[in-house]
């Protein structure tokens, strides 16, 4: 097979860059892997460019990069694109792969340029952009556009390939300027791999947390309230309140102490910090009595603030705190998606102060942790070290001794982990956890953080063994990221099928008779005092449209409760989880949901 790139010093160049240059390098064939699909990608969205442009002329193109999961353009035409005319652009770019039309570069100088798309806004906005005297440009048949490339030899090899959903999406991402059309899609080098994919996403669909949390009342948005803050109903309250139970316990046996700082904090910290120069497009403010707030987007500032309330002795480190912390961000409304990214959020935050010889062993026990929690979830997961990143406070100095200290801990534990080079938070180097779900997609969740600068940026210190003063190290963790973004991910991962110890409601009690109802209320007070959640269905309806609703809530176990249950004390049980019918004693049915909702313990 003939390849489609070479990499150079890192670099992936196409073929004809590679030649004028004269570089040589690792050789990119046509196939699935990272390298050859960014190439792939790539030339497949200027592919669906090119036949936009051919359906639609008077289609102008801003810009058309690689995504995470695949590519996207935006344009502006004068028509009106839909869902069904993604077909239809399909079928033209099918027919132009055909033609096999070479893609080739030229460059040109970048007054040249301005001059050749005077009359295109889109254009003269991407150039903007472009520090360069010069600009490249990729052409194949009559379509050309701004590119840096790389790209495939031709358009021949592009095959298959999947336009996914259109878009708005604002020029540039910001909300102030004009709104353009978005398509996105997928390709891949095989029929295969496209299949397993597009399999996934259906079965992704059928998963989707905002369609099932809406089926189980667990969380709705109302446009009234503002985009980005999820209102969290009864059901999705008692997850919620499930989860932060579990978690409270295992952080109490692991030695962590409960705190909470305030929703806000005046901007004098967030400078000291760093966060307000580094992070503050990201935040909120606001004044009182003519002085600036930050709303909280993290709650390590609060944390110091406490570990500041009294002297501390070598003899007391670690000290750890925790919190279920609100914080609130500023995301893009065109970013915000479910759960999945909002503005207001809750972290299951904790931060420990400890002593530099006890760095290795305070990372290894959060490792531990994390484990622990994914497992008993059914996640796989990897670690990724993410290193310095372009904005970042702090000397090189102390990013280096904090990044090695973070992989001497790994190492010598012997705990794989891949480098995201540049990923780091802008105060110091992290070990990022990204969990994969039961349909193969992978998610960044957790994060452990190493951070020498805050606690010199706050002159934090304890007194030594000889009573000199040290500066303690400080780690950032959190295990699920945030409660709203790992709800949902639990969701998809689980299609709506909790397990017992976390389902919203463990049991449904249905009696048949409203004679009934005295014996499923004894139920359902039982059930609470043993600490499960119970609802009881007995709407002037007939039977099996209540069975049917309550099964629609993917409730773990539902019983039937009629005259004879009530006379002997029994219940029928119909199990969703192993899909079996069967009739316990009263006290058989609390022995049996008492041990589901305890058989996790992290």
């Amino acid at each position: 097979m003939n390849a489609i790139a070479i990499k150079h010093n890192g670099e992936i160049i196409d073929l004809q860059t590679a030649s004028e240059l004269g570089f040589e390098g690792e050789q990119i064939l046509l196939d699935n892997s990272l390298d050859s699909l960014e190439v792939l990608r790539h030339s497949t969205a200027h592919l669906m460019a090119q036949a936009i442009k051919s359906l639609y002329p008077d289609a102008k193109f801003f810009v058309g990069p690689n995504v995470k999961e695949g590519f996207y353009y935006d344009f502006k035409t004068s028509s009106e694109i839909g869902e069904g005319d993604l077909k239809t652009i399909e079928k033209e770019m099918l027919s132009l792969a055909k033609k096999k039309y070479p893609i080739e570069k030229y460059e040109i100088s970048m007054d040249e340029a301005k001059e050749k798309f005077k009359n295109d806004h889109l254009k003269l906005t991407v150039m903007q952009r472009i520090p360069s005297s010069t600009v490249s440009i990729y052409k194949q048949g009559e379509f050309e556009d701004l590119c840096r490339g790389p790209h495939l030899p031709n358009i021949g090899l592009i095959r298959y390939f999947k336009l996914t959903k259109i878009a708005g999406a604002y020029l540039g991402g910001d909300s102030n300027n004009e709104m353009l059309t978005r398509i996105y899609g997928i390709a891949f080098a095989d029929k295969e791999a496209l299949k397993a994919y597009l399999d996934m996403m259906a079965e992704a669909e059928k998963r989707d947390h905002r369609k099932l949390g809406a089926e189980m009342k667990m969380f709705t948005f109302r446009e009234e309230v503002g985009a980005g803050f999820p209102i969290w109903l009864p059901a999705g309250g008692r997850l919620r309140a499930r989860l932060e139970s579990l978690l409270f316990k295992a952080h109490r046996k692991r030695g962590y102490e409960p705190v909470r700082g305030p929703e806000m904090l005046r901007s004098d910290l967030w400078k000291t910090s760093g966060h307000y120069q580094n992070y503050g497009e990201n935040m909120y403010f606001t004044n009182i009595d003519e002085i600036e707030f930050g709303v909280k987007p993290m709650n390590c500032v609060g944390h110091i603030k406490i570990y500041e309330d009294e002297l501390h002795s070598y003899r007391d480190l670690p000290i750890k705190y925790f919190e279920y912390g609100v914080v609130h961000r500023h995301e893009m409304t065109g970013a915000l998606h479910g759960l999945f990214r909002v503005r207001e959020f809750t972290q299951d935050d904790a931060h420990i102060f400890c002593r530099a010889d006890q760095i290795e062993e305070q990372i290894i026990e959060v490792v531990d942790f994390v484990d622990k929690i994914m497992s008993t979830f059914e996640f796989n997961y990897k670690m990724m070290l993410s290193t310095k990143p372009i904005k970042a406070v702090g000397s090189d100095e102390v990013w280096e001794v904090s990044t090695q200290a973070l992989k001497n801990a790994l190492e010598k534990n012997n705990l794989v982990y891949e480098v995201d080079e540049g990923g780091g938070a802008f105060y110091g180097p992290k070990i990022d956890i990204k969990i994969t779900d039961a349909i193969g997609r992978e998610w960044q969740c957790g994060t452990i953080q190493l951070d020498f600068n805050l606690p010199s940026r706050f002159e934090l210190e304890y007194n030594g063994e000889n009573n000199d003063k040290i500066q303690p190290v400080m780690i950032h963790r959190a295990i699920l990221g945030s409660f709203e973004r790992f709800i949902g991910i639990l969701t998809e991962h689980y299609a709506g099928e909790f397990p017992m110890f976390i389902a919203p409601t463990q049991v449904a009690i249905v009696p048949i008779a409203s004679t009934h109802n005295d014996y499923a209320k004894e139920l359902a007070d039982k059930l609470i005092d043993l600490g499960a959640d119970s609802e009881i269905y007995s709407k002037n309806d007939s039977l099996n449209k209540r069975i049917r609703t309550a099964e629609k809530t993917r409730v773990p176990m539902l019983i039937v409760i009629g005259d004879e249950e009530v006379e002997s004390r029994t219940v029928a049980i119909r199990d969703r989880r192993t899909r079996e019918q069967y009739n316990l004693s009263e006290s058989e049915f609390l022995s049996l949901i008492q041990t589901k909702i305890n058989e996790v313990n992290f």
